[in-house]
């Protein structure tokens, strides 16, 4: 695997070695701290794509919480061996000022409701932050093909919007949401909780899938969200900011039930802001 540290020097690399003609290139964005949920999006990538970029860039423009801008984990030497492992071919390492130009900065986006509500209402500017990084990292990279993990589900209608807008010929691929052992939704974050807060932190994913089966057992979905939602307000230690249905393409806040695909949810625990979703 090849580490190119500028855009300079992924431009070059694409002119030395393909004579600048980017052909079944897969892209795969993160911030670092990679998992397995990063390494299946790559070995995914690797099999539909000749050629795979992984960039790693802690993008300070998506953070609404100085707080969690400094405290998200830095592991580089580990990325490497994940991203290599799993099939990338360059892993791209741009710093905030050579991806943005200069000064980091977020123009204000509305595309109504998946802008606006749930991730976006919770964390204002955040998705500012995520269509200025995505749009400068696609105009880097040039890519045929970029893979997202579907725990950010919100994230994904808001790249498809902005990417059928100004990349439509880059196709965004959503990829399977993944759990460890005992279900718990895989995310860099994950890290800072101890294992008490683990423990704590499944009741999430559990309840999600309770829900689900609730469902599908015939019972109303709009109560048996309100279930889940006295359940996980009252476990100590756990703060539950929303769990409500979604549709996945428009995220519209309705009371009732209205063609929804999902069941999402976002809560902190030891102070770490966690998200989850379930397909119903």
């Amino acid at each position: 695997m090849i580490i190119l540290k500028s855009t300079i020097e992924l431009n070059n690399w694409f002119i030395e070695n393909l004579n600048g003609f980017v052909e079944n290139v897969g892209f795969v964005p993160t911030m670092g701290a990679l998992h397995m949920g990063h390494a299946s999006l790559i070995e995914k990538a690797s099999k539909e794509c000749q050629i795979v970029v992984v960039s790693i860039l802690v993008n300070p423009t998506q953070f609404n919480e100085k707080a969690d801008l400094l405290s998200y984990p830095r592991t580089l030497e580990n990325d490497i061996i994940v991203a290599e492992k799993a099939g990338g071919t360059i892993l791209f390492t741009p710093s905030p000022k050579d991806i943005y130009g200069g000064t980091p900065y977020a123009e204000p986006v509305d595309y109504g409701p998946i802008t606006s509500t749930f991730e976006g209402f919770s964390r204002q500017g955040h998705f500012d932050g995520v269509v200025a990084v995505v749009d400068k990292l696609f105009l880097a990279v040039k890519p045929n093909r970029a893979y997202f993990g579907s725990k950010d589900l919100q994230q994904i209608a808001v790249v498809e919007r902005m990417s059928n807008e100004r990349h439509p010929n880059i196709k965004i691929v959503s990829c399977e949401l993944i759990r460890d052992e005992n279900g718990l939704a895989l995310s860099s974050r994950n890290i800072r909780l101890s294992y008490a807060g683990i423990i704590l932190a499944q009741n999430i994913s559990q309840e999600l899938k309770t829900v689900a089966e609730r469902v599908k057992d015939g019972v109303d979905m709009i109560d048996s969200v309100e279930i889940a939602k006295k359940k996980l307000k009252n476990l100590e230690g756990l703060e539950l900011e929303y769990i409500s249905g979604v549709n996945c393409k428009t995220f519209s806040i309705s009371p009732e039930n209205r063609g929804w695909s999902h069941i999402i949810v976002a809560a902190r625990v030891e102070g770490v802001r966690l998200i989850d979703n379930i397909e119903l």
